[in-house]
């Protein structure tokens, strides 16, 4: 069989551990279908070093794209030339871009508590219902904020830690990740740094064809969930020890048969035993939707914060 494309996901979050899996997928001319190829784990292979392992599974399979959970940009301070001011008088113009966007944000809600405070609280009553049902609503409004996304703002965007790409992540999925996951996102909260020191290594060593991607498994089963994929079930049973494993069965299973990728019983039953190698999987059907160009549309604040962040849309 010929193959045509391929896109493998690598899980690298959660510190120090060696559990890292590798989850390739691939599109044969011949059976004109995605397969699951190969979904390995950085341990099981004994005969070479930790960091040789990924850079030789990227040379096997003459791999071009690959998408990680880890952050692929860095926090402006990091690449910024100006004279500093100081965190609360930065004046680079792509923080400034995202701190006006946030202060508008922010105003725009209290315009409307202050034009109709009964309407708000109506609104705001119906909004915490459905938030304790834990639905998703299709369409939101752009401007009523919930109680927990005005604190984050208030709290500001720090130049030094925060990414300009992670204020488009924030508005379109701080309620969703914490209302689902109990969780609040943070690019560099779940990467320990002798992580981000390896990555650094290991980017010297990846073919410079390579393209790399970032996504993030709580936005992938979000967007699963909203194109009715998977259903609320399987996202609350993902956090009980008990019906974990059937929840990554059942997700999985869902997703071979909306995107028709073909998957082995024996992939099947390390993505339900392992967590890193369902983590991986997802990141995998992320760089699926992304060769079907389905990827969501991302704003891009300014010319040095253009990541290669999926997004994708299962509509």
């Amino acid at each position: 069989m010929k193959k045509t494309k391929s896109i493998a996901g690598m899980s690298l979050g959660g510190g120090k551990k060696e559990n890292f899996f590798f989850c390739l997928f691939e599109y044969f001319e011949d059976e004109k279908r995605w397969f699951l190829t190969s979904l390995k784990q950085v341990k099981d292979e004994v005969d070479l070093d930790r960091d040789e392992v990924i850079t030789s599974w990227i040379d096997d399979y003459s791999l071009k794209r690959l998408v990680v959970d880890f952050p692929l940009t860095k926090p402006m301070c990091e690449t910024c030339s100006l004279e500093c001011p100081g965190v609360n008088n930065c004046h680079h113009p792509v923080i400034t871009k995202v701190r006006k966007e946030m202060l508008d944000m922010s105003q725009e809600d209290q315009e409307l508590i202050e034009e109709n405070p009964k309407r708000y609280e109506q609104q705001r009553e119906e909004a915490n219902r459905l938030s304790k049902k834990r639905v998703i609503k299709k369409e939101t409004s752009k401007h009523l904020l919930s109680k927990s996304f005005k604190r984050k703002l208030k709290k500001g965007f720090l130049p030094y830690w925060n990414r300009p790409i992670d204020f488009w992540i924030w508005k379109n999925y701080y309620d969703e990740i914490l209302n689902y996951f109990n969780i609040s996102y943070d690019s560099f909260g779940n990467v320990s740094l002798m992580l981000m020191h390896r990555f650094k290594y290991l980017l010297r060593h990846f073919p410079k064809e390579l393209s790399l991607y970032e996504s993030n498994t709580y936005m992938i089963l979000i967007e699963l969930l909203k194109a009715d994929v998977i259903l609320k079930k399987d996202i609350d049973d993902l956090g009980d020890i008990d019906e974990a494993a059937l929840s990554r069965v059942r997700i999985t299973k869902a997703i071979e048969k909306k995107l028709g990728i073909f998957i082995y019983m024996k992939d099947l039953e390390l993505i339900a035993q392992n967590i890193k190698a369902f983590d991986s999987f997802l990141l995998a059907v992320s760089g699926h939707n992304l060769l079907l160009d389905k990827n969501r549309s991302i704003e891009a604040f300014g010319e040095q914060d253009k990541v290669n962040l999926i997004a994708p849309n299962f509509s």
